[in-house]
């Protein structure tokens, strides 16, 4: 099958969507299907099968860019539209799969919702916008063949398939864990330093438990307030390269997160499956993924739970690489060929 991803994050940004795409795309090229990827342009030289979309800086996070348009006849013949995300460039997908009569999928990954605080800054704004942006959504998600989801609750009002982006098991997996000295014990945490990661509240665990070292790796606005109200203990680190988050995770005695955003944690099961637990908010979706055999959760805003989490996770002997195994990407991509067959 040809397959056209349409997506409004893309390299050089790094997050769980471009990372997501990239497995997939691998994993489905492996077995002789062609995919091609269409997103905003920027930084970055497209390879065989990229095309980009002119796009104009994202002023309220120059991460992300504001994708245009593209002429749809620009583009090969795709026998599946997957769709990955609501702005400019998911409606191109959406229309060139109205057009042609290809399949159409959506993989719902973020409640944007949740991170327009950041841009609007009054919390009444961000609330009435977050509402007119969900209904919306909804109206754009049912208008798709299929729509997935990490996990059972999307908060949207569509049906949708519950479908985990997926680990990369053969790349995350214990190994050397030489980035720290054996005589800490060091919490880490990876992922956006954005408003709703809650990363403030691993801050004030770090003061609560000065006996232990925290590596945050990460970057986002939040940044450098964050780094000014860090306690001692508390290191900060430009996002890694993906070659060197599994001997991270295998790094660290415990990965921690008080993140209320997430759609399935996956720098949580990555951690899992390198062999490290996850002290995780007793909040969706780690209220799903998160349990006694792969780490410990926490009252979200209570100090004292995310510390005798932490604890938790720091005795007692876990398989946690097992826990996650239903979480590979190659079973995800199993099922996403079923899909786009119709089969499923």
């Amino acid at each position: 099958m040809k397959v056209g991803f349409f997506t409004d994050s893309y390299f050089p940004g790094i997050d769980g969507v471009t990372y997501t795409i990239q497995a997939w795309r691998d994993r489905l090229e492996d077995r002789g299907h062609e995919v091609y990827v269409v997103y905003p342009d920027g930084d970055y030289e497209p390879g065989p099968h990229e095309f980009p979309v002119p796009s104009l800086p994202n002023p309220f996070y120059e991460q992300y860019r504001v994708p245009l348009y593209r002429r749809l006849s620009s583009l090969p013949e795709f026998d599946v539209v997957h769709c990955h995300g609501p702005a400019s460039t998911g409606l191109m997908g959406r229309r060139y799969a109205r057009k042609s009569g290809a399949t159409s999928v959506y993989t719902h990954h973020t409640p944007i919702e949740d991170y327009l605080i950041q841009g609007l800054k009054v919390e009444t704004a961000a609330d009435l916008a977050g509402r007119l942006y969900v209904a919306y959504e909804n109206r754009f998600l049912r208008s798709f063949d299929c729509v997935t989801a990490s996990t059972s609750r999307i908060r949207r009002d569509v049906e949708h398939r519950q479908l985990p982006v997926g680990i990369e098991m053969d790349t995350f997996r214990p190994g050397a864990n030489g980035m720290f000295p054996d005589d800490e014990t060091v919490i880490g945490y990876s992922g956006r330093l954005s408003a709703k990661k809650n990363v403030d509240e691993i801050l004030r665990l770090a003061e609560a438990t000065p006996e232990y070292r925290y590596v945050i790796v990460g970057e986002g606005p939040e940044r450098e307030s964050l780094e000014r109200a860090a306690p001692a203990n508390v290191t900060f680190r430009d996002f890694l390269p993906r070659a060197r988050l599994p001997e991270f995770y295998a790094s660290i005695d415990a990965f921690v997160t008080a993140s209320t955003c997430d759609t399935l944690g996956l720098s949580t099961l990555e951690a899992n499956a390198c062999d490290t637990p996850v002290a995780a908010a007793d909040v969706a979706p780690f209220d799903e993924t998160i349990g006694q055999d792969n780490g410990a959760r926490f009252a979200f805003g209570d100090v004292q739970s995310m510390r005798d989490a932490v604890e938790e996770c720091l005795t007692g002997d876990r398989d946690t690489r097992e826990a996650v195994r239903e979480f590979s990407v190659d079973r995800t991509v199993d099922e996403l060929e079923a899909i786009y067959r119709g089969e499923a």
